[in-house]
């Protein structure tokens, strides 16, 4: 066991707003927030470390059967994640700058 501390990204933060309008922007709906247990414990280290929330974003689907021998993602979701990314720094900078 890793022995990682715990962390959650507040969905009012700067950094969750503008995942949520990048999902918005390339998937055509709002996200619906969720909490997951894992481990990434260096989540928890960059929060103490750098004093910065981290954002995880999610583009598979539990049907993805991730880490099991029949593990598979799709290509749809794999082009809209990459079209997000980009969304998500516009977003971002534009909210860092107070032109939200």
């Amino acid at each position: 066991h890793h022995g990682g501390e715990a962390a959650v990204t507040p969905t009012d933060s700067p950094a969750y707003q503008a995942a949520s309008k990048a999902m918005e922007d390339t998937f055509g709906k709002a996200p619906i927030p969720t909490r997951g247990g894992g481990s990434i414990p260096i989540v928890a280290l960059f929060e103490a470390e750098l004093g910065l929330k981290t954002i995880l974003f999610g583009f598979g689907l539990d049907s993805n059967a991730i880490h099991s021998p029949n593990e598979h993602y799709g290509v749809f979701n794999y082009m809209k994640g990459i079209a997000t990314i980009p969304r998500f720094h516009h977003h971002f900078a534009s909210l860092m700058n107070g032109r939200a």
